[in-house]
């Protein structure tokens, strides 16, 4: 499938099964994987019919859903070594989608022999699309999206309550939370509005699309440990991601200090 026809999969299903229920949930469909975890009948049904369609046009491709991997873990074991591989959060930020916030987003990464090599974020609430190749740059809308150097000092983010307020000695602007949806974040990242974010327990889905496309503007994604984070990485304790590779091992090195 063409980068366009992925997307348009991606608005179609949005249109067809999760704007529909924005502000309109019945408790019955929510629920809680754990405390804190929701998930609704939005994702689920969203998930299965993206994988449906991806599958339609690329039969043998690996799907990897958010909603499915949570009841078989083993998905993620093969993401690495496959062809071809996608990966499916079909609801970004349930949790505010469930509380009636817009910042929700619907996130899929295309992934072939360990290298994510497209991504798609859509926004339906801003009606924003980003989307990436992997070396063809990062475009939102249609236009090429490009950053500038971090802000001095830089702004950032994070979801690790003891970073909050963090700002290494005045090195750093104190750390914000982070808008609970990484497909907000990455949009905020990649279009300079902050510098930097770090993440405890980064899944795939929620990274590997924001990920590609922060590099395709010029920034980097970080493991804890350093390491260039990609679908490879498996699932590491922490995620660092900015807009120079400086800066994001400036970050890894305070992570150390601070753990």
């Amino acid at each position: 499938m063409d980068t366009d026809e992925i997307l348009q999969l991606i608005v179609e299903v949005a249109a067809e099964v999760i704007v529909p229920r924005f502000k309109a949930l019945s408790d019955e469909q929510v629920e809680q994987k754990s405390p804190g975890d929701f998930v609704t009948i939005a994702d689920r049904e969203a998930e299965a019919r993206i994988t449906e369609r991806l599958l339609a046009r690329q039969p043998g491709a690996l799907v990897v859903g958010e909603e499915a991997t949570f009841a078989d873990r083993s998905r993620l074991s093969s993401l690495a070594d496959a062809e071809l591989a996608f990966t499916v959060d079909p609801v970004d930020g349930t949790a505010n989608f469930v509380k009636g916030s817009p910042r929700y987003a619907v996130m899929v990464a295309e992934v072939r022999r360990g290298e994510t090599t497209r991504a798609w974020i859509w926004q339906p609430e801003t009606g924003r699309a980003y989307v990436a190749e992997l070396g063809a740059g990062l475009y939102c809308n249609g236009g090429r999206v490009s950053r500038g150097p971090a802000q001095a000092p830089p702004r950032g983010m994070t979801s690790k309550r003891s970073w909050r307020q963090f700002d290494a000695r005045g090195e750093l602007d104190p750390v914000l939370h982070t808008n609970f949806c990484a497909g907000f974040d990455y949009a905020q990242l990649v279009t300079g509005e902050v510098d930097f974010f770090t993440y405890l327990n980064p899944w795939p889905w929620d990274h590997l699309p924001g990920s590609l496309m922060l590099r395709e503007v010029g920034g980097v994604a970080l493991d804890a440990g350093g390491e260039p984070y990609g679908p490879a990485t498996g699932l590491p304790n922490s995620l660092v991601t900015a807009a120079s590779e400086d800066l994001a091992r400036r970050l890894v090195g305070y992570l150390r200090h601070t753990d």
